[in-house]
Order: structure tokens, then sequence, then C-alpha cells
């Protein structure tokens, strides 16, 4: 059709996963790869209201081989309560790997699980590792192993039919949302780093984030084995490859919790949501639309970080506040435990700026008002050449900001006018609190059908020092030269505190290493504001 396609612009990035220590953290020795004996049929007997540790006894863990769907082996292991002995049922939580990660990734967590009661069962996700089939990305036959690891743990274990719940984190939270849109035996769901929606995660504003899907990749051909599907798929991905795009993303819907928001709200399971305002592989705004649609038990957790970071060391068994209140969700709706966090607000949210939760009735409650900051002055920039603005790199930039609050920074007086646009606010005499989703309005016109923007909100001190407060692109094509067209953007989500004496300005480039641009060479982006729609930046704010 003509289209232009662009190659990956950037190397492939590595990602070694910590989570492989946690099974050697606890002095876990494997047992026989057997399968335990059938427990007899017994009377569910739930744990005590308000027990902090059901069973005391040490946990035993035995790694076994399941049938998963079509029966296509799954390398898994169960956690048992220690001391069972036939007498009563416990409840099961079901935990799928993360994408590229063993069975032991788990095991701190699932070793805690099973000390309070529960019956464990963590497996290595279809076609990773010692597992059979191919990589399905969350596809029927994934769905197919949960019910499947289900029924293998209610033949095989004392777990009580009637409590039963799924965890997990990125591609086991994925996983886990889309069994409780098929399965009605899942009670109680948690889902950390995941996604709701594939294509508002890696092909927001119709851009390959290129570096995320880019290491998800590689880590699935290292570790795992693809199958043609997911290799067609990810090909036309990389290769801008339009005249597929309309598959591709009926591909992406078939593997999003958000196709089925309807089954998972009639099936009523308790839903607890957790990500980081930095995530560069599953952005926050795509979970906060997914959790403004459920209408049964909820809870949505934003933290400072990365992809998974800020569930990491719980994943090595050490004090985590993520895991903390995972466990809290799972004692309450599968156990009937009074803890308290049914009566807690349902949305916790943690400022990257420092500071101790807040919590909010619901999504849309968290900005109190919008301050708009208009865009008056025409702006005419080159294209194809990096500003010096640019969203930090996958798994890196984010986490930094975590650890140390240093975000991805650029001199905004420096950045050269003939590649990146900028605006500026005036001077805020007071401290700015930026609650929620950020969204820029302008006109656009550019010298070619295709194009790529990439926005970025900049905290700017006294020196013209800016830290990025957000960020995010967007890509048109078969649009008529010269022809101007309106522009809405959302910007990903956040929670920043601009202090007094900074202002803020808005970047718009066309460059950026996480994402694949559509600019021709040459090409030219003038961003305007008529009269009769003037652009301007809404910034959500709180007092």
């Amino acid at each position: 059709m003509g289209h232009p396609r662009k190659p990956l612009r950037t190397p492939t990035a590595g990602l070694a996963s910590a989570a492989v220590l946690a099974g050697t953290a606890f002095g876990f020795a494997p047992a026989a790869r057997a399968a335990p004996a059938p427990a007899p049929a017994q009377a569910s007997v739930q744990a005590p209201a308000g027990s902090g540790t059901a069973v005391r006894a040490p946990a035993s863990v035995e790694f076994v081989d399941i049938p998963g769907h079509g029966g296509t082996r799954l390398a898994a292991n169960v956690v048992t309560p220690g001391g069972h002995d036939g007498s009563r049922r416990y409840p099961l939580v079901v935990l799928p790997t993360s994408w590229a990660t063993p069975q032991i990734e788990y095991l701190a967590q699932a070793k805690k699980l099973a000390d309070d009661g529960y019956v464990v069962l963590t497996y290595n996700s279809r076609g990773f590792l010692q597992s059979g089939g191919e990589i399905e990305v969350a596809g029927p036959e994934d769905v197919g192993d949960a019910s499947a690891v289900v029924d293998w743990a209610l033949a095989n274990t004392p777990a009580d039919p009637d409590h039963i719940g799924m965890a997990g984190v990125s591609y086991g939270a994925g996983i886990g949302l889309m069994a409780a849109a098929h399965d009605p035996r899942i009670g109680a769901v948690v889902a950390l780093s995941g996604w709701a929606d594939l294509i508002g995660s890696i092909y927001s504003g119709r851009t390959q984030h290129s570096q995320a899907a880019g290491m998800l990749t590689g880590l699935g051909h290292l570790t795992g084995r693809p199958g043609d599907e997911l290799r067609e798929v990810m090909d036309d991905f990389f290769t801008s490859n339009l005249d597929r795009e309309d598959e591709m993303i009926a591909w992406a819907k078939k593997r999003s919790p958000a196709t089925f928001t309807d089954r998972i709200n009639a099936g009523g399971a308790a839903v607890m949501l957790g990500n980081a305002w930095g995530d560069s592989i599953f952005p926050p705004n795509q979970y906060a639309d997914f959790f403004e649609r459920l209408t049964g038990p909820k809870r949505l957790e934003f933290r400072p970080g990365d992809h998974a970071t800020a569930e990491a060391t719980g994943l090595l068994g050490l004090p985590n506040d993520v895991w903390t209140n995972a466990h809290r969700w799972l004692d309450h709706h599968l156990k009937g435990v009074d803890n308290g966090i049914d009566r807690e607000r349902p949305v916790q949210l943690k400022s990257r700026s420092g500071g101790a939760y807040e919590g909010y009735d619901s999504w849309k409650d968290v900005s109190a008002r919008t301050e708009r900051i208009p865009l008056p002055e025409a702006r005419r920039i080159n294209t194809n050449l990096d500003s010096g603005a640019n969203g930090g790199l996958v798994m890196l930039s984010s986490a930094l900001d975590q650890l140390l609050r240093l975000p991805p920074t650029a001199s905004v007086p420096l950045l050269p006018r003939s590649l990146a646009a900028v605006w500026q606010s005036e001077r805020y005499t007071a401290e700015q609190r930026i609650r929620g989703t950020v969204k820029l309005h302008t006109t656009v016109t550019g010298t070619a059908s295709s194009g790529t923007a990439v926005a970025y909100l900049y905290d700017v001190g006294p020196l013209g020092l800016g830290k990025l407060v957000t960020h995010a692109p967007l890509s048109w094509h078969d649009r008529t030269p010269g022809e101007p067209f309106g522009v809405d953007l959302e910007l990903f989500s956040t929670a920043y505190d601009v202090p007094a004496g900074h202002r803020l300005a808005l970047v718009v480039d066309t460059v950026d290493p996480l994402y694949i641009e559509h600019n021709p060479g040459g090409a030219k982006l003038t961003f305007s504001s008529p009269a009769a729609d003037p652009s301007h930046v809404s910034v959500p704010v709180r007092p």
C-alpha cells in the first residue's frame, strides 16, 4: 500500500531476573518430581477469622509435572501447608510465572502463603523453559492451562474447590485476569505489573514501543519457543506493516482482559491491580481505565518504579508492601479474614516525590481540578533527529527514579528549537501536586502523510534543568500533507509534586529511543493554535 516502513532503531535490551534467587533464599530443597497422592474428599474448613498464621508447621514443596491444556506438560511446584493430614481443605492460589522466568520465581511468597494456610501452585507458563508447548501470550491455550492446573490441584492436593485465587506478576498477572474472565471458579485475583490492554501497552498512540517489545521478544527467543503466529505478529509489528495492522490489533484484543471485562464482572471475582507509575512495558493508563470498568470488589495501587520493580524485593522474601496487601486481599476474599482491606479506599497512590499513601474512592476522584496551560504560539520543527528530550531506557530510568529520584532530565533552555517545540508555564508560587493523566490538545500540520511526535512534560527548576514528569508518543498515517488535523493525546498517568518556584514545560519532538518513529526523511511538523480551537495542556492537580 506504499506505507513507509521503518526498522527497529535501537538494539534489543537485556534483562536478568533476580526472581530466580527466591528459591534458594529460603533453602528450599526440591523434592522428587512426582505428583502427590490425591487428597481424600473432606469438608472445607476455613482459617479462623483474624488468624495471622493458620499453620505453624513448615510448608512442604514438591516439584511436579502437570498436564495442561491439550495435555501439554507444565513444570510446576506445589507448596502445601505443613502438617496437613487430610482432615481439612485449604484455599488454593495459582501463580503462573512471569515472562521468561522459572517456576521457582514465587517460592518465597508461596511459602508465606502456605504457612498462612493456603495450597499454592506455581507453574512455568506454556512455551517457556521446562514447560512444553509454544508461547501464546495469554491466548486460549494459556487460559486453558490455568483451568487445567486448578483441576489438577483439586484432584491431587487438599485444595478447597470453593475458594480459588489467581495471582502473578507481569505475564502471570495477565494470565490470571484472563483466567478469571473464563473460569467462574476463580474468586479472587491479584494482578501486579500486568496488562489489561495489550494495544494500550506496547502500541499506545499507534506507536510501537520498540525497546519494551524488543526486550520481551528477545527474552522469549532466549528462554522459550515462540509460536508461528507470535513470530508473524511481531515481525509485522517491528516492520510497521500497516497492511496487517487490523489483524495485529485483533490478535491483541483476544489477549487483553479489558476485552472480557463484562465476563469478569459477571463472575464476581475480587480484583486487585498493582502497577508502577513508570512501568515502561505496561503503562498505568490502561490499568486505570480497566479498573474503572470493574463492578465487583476491586483495588488499584500505583507506586513509584518501573516494570515489576515495586514488588521485586518481595520475590526474595523481603518485607514488601505490595505483597503484604496482596496477602491481605487474598485473606479477605478467600478466607473471610476481617483485616479491614475492604473498608479502605479502593484506590491507593504513592507520589513519585515521596510521602504517605493517598486513598481515593475512584480513579476519577484522584484529580480535584484541572489546570489548563495555553500553548499559544505556533512551533515548526524538523524530524528524524533526537532533540535530547527522551523518556529514558526501558527497565532502568523509572527504577532510578524510584530508588534515587533521578528521572530522565534535559536542559530545557538548551534544547534545539529546530528539533523540539517548547512551551513553558509561569513559575508557580506554591507546590503543584499533579495527580492523574495529563492531556495535550493541539493542531498538527505535517509535510508528509505519516509522522510521529513524542510529548514530554518537564518540571523545570530555576537553572533550567527539567525533570521528566510524564510523556507519551503519537503516530499517524494517511494524512493529507499540508492539511492541519487535531490531536488529543493522553500522557502516561503519574503522581508528581512540582516544587514552588519551578515551572512546567511541554516539549514535543520526533525521535525517542523507546519508540519506532514514522517521519519520512526531510519531513517537518508544525504545531499551531487556531483561535477557534486553541492548543493547551490539561494538568490534573490537587490542593
